[in-house]
């Protein structure tokens, strides 16, 4: 197994290797400890070039309250930066007032509705004996005595050809 440098951890760390080799850096993280260990090293010594978060306190509730509503979430997403606190703060209320004003869908559109069309129409075709009716007739195409035993086509014809060649063969032992 190829093990990497510590300088290559580092320009990983920073966005300094192309696309192809940062996967190849990537997956190699996953069965590798050794380079594990020297990736951790590489963010630890460059953790001061990272930027910081001015109320890291409060960071996690206001993500948190960015993620249930998931079309909001995106468009805020996108505009939101998070180093000046006020940016957020408006885009998160903006976020709260959008959710408020979301309409409810129409009765025909909810999950009870169909659960409650289910029921009478099962209900429905109980009582009006539907399902007795859809019995019977299953019953009736299983029992094969009632149904008359038609010859097929095939045997038709094989049969017709039989009586044919008899005939023939009749005739001939007439001539004789």
């Amino acid at each position: 197994m190829k093990h990497y440098l510590y300088e290559e951890w580092l320009q990983y760390v920073n966005n300094e290797v192309d696309d192809s080799t940062r996967e190849e850096l990537e997956n190699h993280l996953y069965t590798c400890d050794q380079c594990l260990e020297n990736y951790l090293q590489a963010v630890t010594a460059n953790e001061t070039s990272l930027p910081t978060l001015s109320n890291e306190s409060t960071f996690t509730d206001r993500v948190m309250e960015l993620v249930p509503d998931t079309k909001s979430t995106l468009n805020t997403m996108q505009t939101v930066q998070l180093v000046p606190d006020t940016k957020l703060n408006r885009d998160t209320t903006s976020t709260r007032n959008s959710g408020q004003n979301r309409k409810k869908k129409p009765l025909y559109q909810q999950a009870l509705f169909h659960y409650l069309l289910a029921a009478v129409a099962t209900l429905l075709l109980t009582f009006t004996g539907a399902f007795q009716s859809l019995a019977s007739y299953a019953s009736s195409l299983e029992s094969p005595h009632l149904q008359e035993k038609k010859p097929s086509m095939t045997e038709g014809v094989i049969n017709k050809t039989f009586a044919w060649m008899d005939s023939l063969e009749k005739k001939e032992a007439n001539k004789k």
